[in-house]
């Protein structure tokens, strides 16, 4: 994808607090995959900057990180979700020297006032030194 990546929303600086909840600023973790000034190391970085490109409403970043034998044409984020939370529950795999990997996360939402949850299992594949998504059960 050659579309370069939105500005994050308003609601996040370099300066302030990463919305997959690492503990480390946006700017120091998942705005740096975001910009493209680094490329995620991990499976379970990409899982996370994938949940902020989520949580930021950056679609760019989300196609591009996709294996573009699963990759949707368009994307198309609801507006009406608010993404509050992610917990990774466990990885397999997907380290630096991996080829293949997997992440299990709960992620939290609101949407109309209502609370939710989505759980999933991601799968991941390494390409070229680039982790992408490949699909998620």
């Amino acid at each position: 994808m050659s579309t370069p990546p939105p500005v994050p929303s308003a609601a996040v600086t370099d300066e302030g607090r990463c919305p997959c909840l690492s503990g480390e600023t946006y700017g120091n973790c998942c705005g740096r995959f975001h910009s493209g000034t680094a490329a995620a190391p991990t499976a379970e970085a990409l899982m996370r900057s994938r949940y902020s490109a989520f949580a930021t409403g950056n679609v760019p970043y989300l196609l591009a990180t996709w294996h573009p034998d699963h990759r949707p044409a368009t994307l198309e984020l609801d507006p009406g979700i608010e993404w509050r939370r992610l917990d990774i529950l466990s990885t397999s795999g997907g380290g630096p020297l991996d080829t293949t990997g997997t992440v299990e996360f709960r992620a939290y939402y609101r949407q109309d006032g209502q609370r939710g949850t989505q759980q999933e299992l991601s799968s991941f594949i390494r390409k070229q030194g680039q982790w992408l998504y490949v699909d998620g059960r």
